[in-house]
């Protein structure tokens, strides 16, 4: 029985950390270097390119239009974007936000379309502001061809939005190695809720923003052992792109080099052998041994937190510096897990050390978060 996006290639391009002519403006891409690798890409037989509505300030878009709508035919490639209607302040905000995607990329349709970051509280905001039936007039229309949600929760919520809108038609999950049977994204349960439903899966983080490719000696040395040859980077994408039921799984990609290493990769993939898989599970074992913070996601903290603080989110992030020193990764986690409140909001009342089963000195970790990752 086949799936909706079997048929595509399973690496798909992450147009969010695209290379910029100046590295302190997020917004200056380097569209000269981004055609050259959507060229590599193409030529290597991959089709699908994921952007957003707020990637480098809405110019991944842009750079989108330029690089691949106005160079190639529409049909040749799948080109996906998002909308993040939780961050938007009506219905028609919220709304414009899909036409402006349109005028920005010049796509004329989109192949794949997200309601993006769906999870917590953002997840109400999508029924306040119609989005859903929304979508499916655009699809009625042919302004998008299938639609679908990124999600970023928990399995409990994932199975009780999946089984309020069966209408979605495939689902983008955080999935890998790392994560996988992380008591914060539980990436592993999502994966089999998302099966369960018979819903396709748009992998994205394979390489958890670039942690699973620099990794700690410790970690490193098990994958070394096994073969010296392969990547890092390598064993984290093969891992995610050897599920079931996958449509693609997306890569960031920054430079040309990484985009030549990656189809060169996935252009003759071959999943994981059984005794691979076995290698996975010793790397994991060793990143568990790794000093972090015992956060276990229960959200008891949560409940108490009259700032709403969202603290098992900075917990995580924090995590991402302890275990795998990624500054940059970390400070993207972190603001995206403080969009609404700061961890600086912290009045060190003490109410969620007073619930925490863990015993973690909350109050301490948010501090080192704030110096880290908010004021640096």
């Amino acid at each position: 029985m086949t799936y909706l996006g079997e048929d595509i290639p399973k690496l798909g391009f992450g147009l969010m950390r695209l290379p910029k002519t100046d590295r302190n403006n997020d917004t200056s891409i380097d569209i000269e270097q981004v055609k050259d690798m959507v060229d590599i890409f193409m030529n290597a037989g991959f089709t699908y390119f994921d952007t957003a509505f707020g990637y480098h300030g809405g110019f991944s878009e842009v750079a989108a239009k330029e690089a691949i709508v106005a160079r190639y035919p529409r049909e040749s490639f799948q080109l996906a974007t998002k909308m993040p209607a939780s961050s938007a302040r009506s219905a028609e905000a919220a709304h414009a936000m899909f036409y402006t995607s349109l005028e920005r990329s010049g796509a004329g349709y989109f192949d794949y379309y997200l309601m993006h970051n769906m999870g917590g509280t953002r997840t109400a905001l999508f029924e306040k502001y119609g989005i859903w039936d929304f979508v499916s007039e655009q699809k009625e229309k042919g302004l998008i061809k299938h639609f679908g949600f990124s999600f970023h929760d928990k399995a409990e919520p994932l199975e009780a939005l999946l089984k309020a809108h069966p209408e979605a038609e495939f689902v983008q999950l955080q999935i890998n190695y790392a994560d996988w049977e992380s008591p914060v994204v539980e990436a592993r349960k999502c994966y089999e809720v998302a099966r369960a439903f018979n819903k396709p899966i748009i992998i994205m983080e394979p390489v958890r923003g670039g942690s699973l490719a620099t990794l700690p000696t410790s970690v490193a040395d098990v994958f070394k052992a096994a073969d010296s040859a392969a990547s890092l980077p390598s064993w984290a994408l093969r891992f995610a792109a050897s599920k079931e039921g996958i449509i693609t799984t997306l890569s960031g990609m920054s430079t040309p080099e990484q985009v030549h290493e990656n189809v060169a990769l996935m252009r003759d993939f071959k999943p994981l052998t059984a005794e691979e898989h076995q290698v996975i599970t010793k790397a994991q074992e060793a990143l568990e041994a790794l000093p972090n913070i015992a956060c276990t996601a229960c959200k008891y903290c949560l409940e108490e937190c009259i700032e709403g603080i969202q603290i098992p989110s900075i917990l995580s992030t924090l995590n991402t510096y302890l275990k795998y020193e990624n500054l940059e990764g970390a400070r993207r986690g972190y603001g995206f897990a403080t969009m609404r409140v700061k961890a600086s909001a912290c009045t060190e009342c003490g109410a969620c050390e007073r619930v925490c089963p863990q015993q973690i000195a909350i109050i301490d970790e948010l501090k080192r978060s704030v110096e880290l990752l908010e004021n640096s």
